[in-house]
């Protein structure tokens, strides 16, 4: 499947960039998708991915939720260390690299806003300083009990996975405080003790951002409406929105640029207008 920009989609695209001062990358789960990584978001996709979860009926708003690792801690783990292992694995596609080059080529700082647990900006070779991750990231860990508000690296954590059965194998995660289970650094469902501490230092930094660059151009990719937060973070620069999504590509009154087709693919679009 392949896609072409319309002359008038391609002359609007080259207007907003000339108005621009900065570019501002916005992604949920349709970034990853490209690259092969799964989309937990309907239960259809996830109960394919993890048999076991399908079984017990156990839907992505149970197990991404502080009271599964109480409940079954790994089972839990089980889903999430999986998780962790095949985000390890995987390579960011094109999409990534074109988005670093465009800013290069056209001399535009950039800022990431991402709904994406996957730390796949940054293996992308994103500045860190210029990441927000908004919902947290499964490369850090913290203590369920919240004992300490230290969040620390799960550079360390080598997961064992019995994927038959969704479960963690071997010892479980542990807080180097008071050794009691860790779990990932992600803001879950019916969250009240996730520690917001890197979270708020991503949101400092994106704020200072915006203060220092007014008008920025922002490319939404793959972003839903289940779980709006990168979608409305976006509508703020409109009409100065590139909105690519295959199925969910309305844009807000304030207008924009809506390309239905997948992340890459409309990247790569972009992209070819400047490098011609």
């Amino acid at each position: 499947m392949s896609f072409h920009l319309s002359p008038s989609q391609t002359e609007k695209i080259k207007t907003i960039f000339k108005q621009a001062d900065a570019l501002i990358i916005s992604a949920g789960a349709g970034m990853g998708v490209d690259s092969g990584l799964p989309d937990f978001r309907g239960n259809q996709g996830m109960w394919q991915a993890y048999p076991e979860l399908g079984k017990q009926r156990i839907d992505f708003t149970e197990i991404a939720n502080p009271a599964a690792f109480k409940r079954h801690p790994r089972l839990a783990w089980g889903f999430y260390g999986h998780r962790l292992a095949l985000y390890r694995q995987t390579n960011p596609h094109q999409g990534f690299q074109q988005l670093k080059r465009l800013a290069e080529i056209l001399e535009l700082p950039s800022f990431v806003f991402t709904s994406n647990v996957d730390g796949q900006f940054q293996k992308a070779g994103f500045n860190p300083d210029q990441i927000y991750e908004c919902h947290g990231s499964i490369h850090h860990l913290q203590c369920l009990g919240a004992c300490t508000q230290t969040i620390w690296s799960a550079n360390e954590l080598l997961p064992e996975i019995n994927h038959q059965d969704c479960q963690w194998l071997g010892e479980l995660p542990q807080c180097p405080i008071c050794k009691g289970l860790a779990r990932p650094n992600i803001l879950m469902f019916d969250d009240m003790s996730w520690i917001s501490r890197r979270h708020t230092q991503q949101a400092k930094r994106l704020e200072a951002f915006l203060k220092n660059h007014q008008h920025p151009v922002v490319i939404e990719m793959g972003a839903g409406t289940a779980i709006p937060t990168v979608r409305y973070f976006s509508e703020r620069f409109s009409p100065y929105l590139i909105r690519i999504n295959l199925r969910e590509y309305t844009l807000p009154i304030q207008g924009g640029i809506a390309l239905a087709t997948t992340a890459e693919q409309g990247v790569r679009s972009i992209y070819q207008i400047f490098i011609e």
